[in-house]
């Protein structure tokens, strides 16, 4: 079944179950395929990587937010983005984790044959492509300037 479908069955039984939270962040989804599809150039329907890059687009947002907010110490508004950014995160591949990450890169950088921090760009675009969906743009950044001190 398509993300699509999914989340059209979703917004309905979260309707019927009154769920407020649940359908904010539904039909945030919705909206943003919706926007894909009749994007100039786009072909009308999304590939699965499409959706996981809406997907993570959409949880990446909800965490800024959520950052900023709880900084401005208006926890009002952040309940509300947490709440939308667990619902978005069911939809997600599963992140990997720290120890999992610190493989990963440990090969990438052997295999591009990193040394210095000078080759930060080589891994970051290597790593970027393989491990797209698995993890956090800023959490892979972070992990290679640490493993390449």
């Amino acid at each position: 079944m398509s993300l699509e479908l999914n989340i059209n069955a979703e917004i309905k039984a979260a309707m019927l179950g009154r769920k407020e939270a649940e359908l904010r962040a539904l039909r945030a989804i919705k909206a943003a395929i919706l926007v894909a599809k009749t994007a100039e150039g786009a072909s009308g329907e999304l590939t699965e990587a499409d959706e996981s890059k809406l997907l993570q687009k959409l949880a990446k947002q909800r965490k800024d937010s959520l950052e900023i907010f709880r900084q401005q110490n208006r926890e009002d508004l952040a309940v509300k983005e947490e709440e939308e950014l667990l619902v978005i995160e069911r939809y997600l591949p599963k992140q990997m984790s720290e120890d999992e990450l610190r493989t990963a890169l440990t090969g990438i950088i052997a295999a591009v044959g990193a040394s210095s921090p000078a080759d930060m760009g080589k891994v970051m675009g290597a790593a970027s492509k393989q491990l797209a969906g698995k993890a956090d743009g800023k959490a892979i950044s972070a992990m290679v300037k640490d493993l390449l001190k």
